[in-house]
């Protein structure tokens, strides 16, 4: 079974900096819609990755976000 070229991508890493931090997956084609939603309280982490049905994520609230490009810091 050959493996999707979305499921060797690297990971990225939210983590939250306050309670209800969310993060919002986006999916992939020509109409762009939420399909899945994390909640994440203040120094819970979560470990993703872009896949086939995923092509952005949105973060809403304090955060960090570690990547292979650098670190992002959310603000108010």
């Amino acid at each position: 079974m050959a493996q999707s070229p979305y499921t060797q991508q690297d990971y990225f890493v939210v983590k939250a900096k306050e309670n209800g931090v969310h993060v919002i997956g986006l999916t992939r084609g020509s109409d762009t819609r939420f399909h899945h939603t994390e909640k994440l309280d203040k120094g819970e982490v979560m470990i993703a990755q872009f896949t086939e049905h995923t092509s952005a994520i949105k973060v809403r609230g304090k955060a960090v976000i570690y990547t292979h490009h650098g670190v992002i810091e959310t603000s108010e």
